[in-house]
Formats: C-alpha cells, structure tokens, sequence
C-alpha cells in the first residue's frame, strides 16, 4: 500500500479552509503543514488540526517542513514568489487560481515547473465537475458535432473582499477579471481545444461604484479563432445568489447546462444539463453532485495521482498560463475599447 502524499497547505482562508478539510478526508492524503499569517487563522488551523505543523510565513514552512505536494491558496500577487520557492526544494504545486496576475508571472512559475522538475496543477476544478466536465465528454465524442459557439454566463452576488480586503485591492489582486471570469475563460477554451488557440479577444464592462471603477459589476467578452468559431463569456455581480449557465452549439446539435444555489459552495445545489444530438433531445442523469465543493475533492484525487505516477493534471501550467492570460487581454480590451490580438501575448 502506498504511503499518503504529504500536503502542506499556503493559505487558511474562507477557500483555504475548504482545502483543507478536502485533504485531511482524502485516505491517500496527509496534511503535515499549513501557514497563516494571522494569529486567529493561526489559533483556528491549530484547534482543527492538532497534529499538524502550523506556520506564520509560507516560505518559512516550504524551508522547514517535509512534503511532497504544496497547495498554494493565498492571494494571487503572491503566488509567483511561494510557488517557486517550493519547486526550487523540487516540491510539486498545486495552484490557485489565477496562477499569478502578470503574464511574466505566470510565465516564470511554468518555467519553474520545467527547470526543477515538478509537477504543476492550476485550481481550476470546475474541468473535474460531474457537469461542467461531462460536457467536454460530450463534444468529445461528437455528439453535437464540432463545437462552434459557446456562451459561459454568471449571475451573483458581489465578490467577498477576501483577508485584509485584497480582493478589493487592485495592487494584490491585479485585475478583478481574474477572480471569476477566469473559470469561464478556461471552460469555453477548453470546450473549443479542437479550433486551435484563439485569435482575438472584445471585452466590455462597467461598474456601479463610482469609488471603484475597475471593480466591474457587469463583465462581458467574446473571443474567436481562426476557423470561425467564438465563445461569449459573461457575468454579473450586480444580481443574487449563484446562477452559471453553460451553452454550446455545434454542426449537429446543442446543449445547455445550468446550476443554481444560495451560495456558489452550497451542498445542495439545483442543476441539470440537456443534450440535443440533431434528432433527440436528452437529459442527462449526473452521477455526482456538481459544485465546486464536490470538485475541489477531485482535484485532492488527482493532485495524489500526479505525484505518485505522473500522470499530467487536466489543467496545467499553460492551462493556466492562457485563461489568465485571457483575463488580462480582456482588461486591456475594455481600457482600449477595442477588439486586440490574443496569440502573440501568451505564447510561451
């Protein structure tokens, strides 16, 4: 039997806790270190979890604790500097997202991964989501077709500010289309793979807070390829609750998928997804729950795989490397107000 993967986590956080909890009851896990750099995170992580190595600073534990595997959940300007530092002491990383809130950034926590070796996943786990994965299952086996338009939408609530209010930062955060219009990047990108790279990027936004005019309230782009097709991502945090909606058309058929909770981490959500091949229309029977509580568990799962056999992560480095990427195209999209070039920019 093999021995559990050692987890040290970066971050305890609203989302951290969640990472937490998703390792120490994963059997294949053993979570021996976390870092908090407040002393009430610090108190909380120790009542919780009182056989693990509690630490102030993350790049104190990557130098003092032994791990196979960090789990990097803390705000996003400090990704670059702790994930490199745990790949340099040839340490496999799991990722938040976004990777990091620069292109360069981003491209030097890839390069990390090559240099010393490592295995690098990037969170974006709504790829292992019983819904949102199942339909790439389905334009993979031509179901519908090749796919040709896809439209990702978000109704919710506004973002929570997060520890210290970074969120609400715009020096840590970076930019606020990579909070969660990130996710929906990755998703039409990944349902398109079969067109290629994209070729161009529109974004449009606006805010109702005349105090934080980047912070944008209503969020909308489209990007297209080479061959014709486009995909449409958009939300809004000016609504309630939590809706995200998925739709695809391809040269067959179509699907629409929805989900819809109190709270995008609830336990019991409402979702369905419905397939139609050209000629019959079918709902699809889930066998699992979908949220991103449920896929967090997976992503533990495969982060496990990754370091015992290898195997690649479903979103890797220049996964994540093209969907904050993307982001940022779209931030300079709005500040230009016009259509610009994506490929150029994230070629690695």
């Amino acid at each position: 039997m093999s021995s559990p993967v050692r987890f040290a986590l970066a971050g305890f956080g609203a989302w951290g806790k969640f990472h937490a909890q998703s390792i120490a009851g994963n059997s294949d896990a053993r979570l021996v270190a976390i870092s908090a750099p407040s002393e009430s995170s610090r108190e909380e992580a120790l009542k919780l979890y009182p056989d693990v190595h509690i630490f102030a600073d993350s790049l104190e534990m990557i130098a003092q604790a032994e791990f196979d595997l960090i789990d990097i959940v803390t705000p996003s300007h400090t990704h670059r500097e702790i994930a490199l530092a745990a790949m340099a002491k040839g340490k496999h990383v799991l990722l938040e997202k976004p990777m990091a809130i620069t292109l360069d950034d981003c491209k030097a926590i890839v390069a990390g991964a090559q240099q010393f070796g490592v295995h690098l996943a990037v969170g974006h786990e709504l790829r292992l989501s019983s819904q949102w994965g199942e339909i790439k299952n389905i334009i993979a086996r031509g179901t519908i077709g090749d796919p040709q338009y896809v439209l990702v939408e978000l109704s919710r609530k506004p973002y929570r500010q997060g520890a210290s209010g970074w969120r609400y930062d715009q020096s840590r955060v970076g930019s606020w289309v990579l909070e969660e219009p990130i996710h929906f990047f990755d998703l039409a990108r990944w349902y398109l793979e079969s067109s290629g790279d994209p070729v161009e990027l529109h974004a449009y936004a606006n805010s109702r807070d005349p105090q934080r005019p980047t912070l944008f309230d209503n969020f909308s782009a489209m990007f297209k390829y080479a061959n014709g097709s486009y995909a449409v991502v958009s939300q809004t945090l000016a609504a309630f609750e939590h809706h995200q909606t998925v739709k695809v058309s391809g040269t067959k058929g179509a699907l629409w998928a929805a989900w819809s909770g109190a709270l995008d981490r609830t336990l019991e959500p409402e979702y369905f997804l419905k397939v139609f091949d050209g000629e019959n229309l079918e709902t699809v029977k889930l066998k699992k729950h979908s949220g991103e509580v449920f896929e967090l568990r997976e992503e533990i799962t495969q982060c496990i795989d990754m370091v015992r056999t290898g195997k690649p992560p479903i979103a890797t480095g220049l996964d994540g490397l093209w969907s904050a990427g993307l982001c940022l195209v779209a931030e300079e999209s709005i500040c230009q107000g016009k259509p610009l070039p994506v490929g150029e920019m994230l070629k690695f």
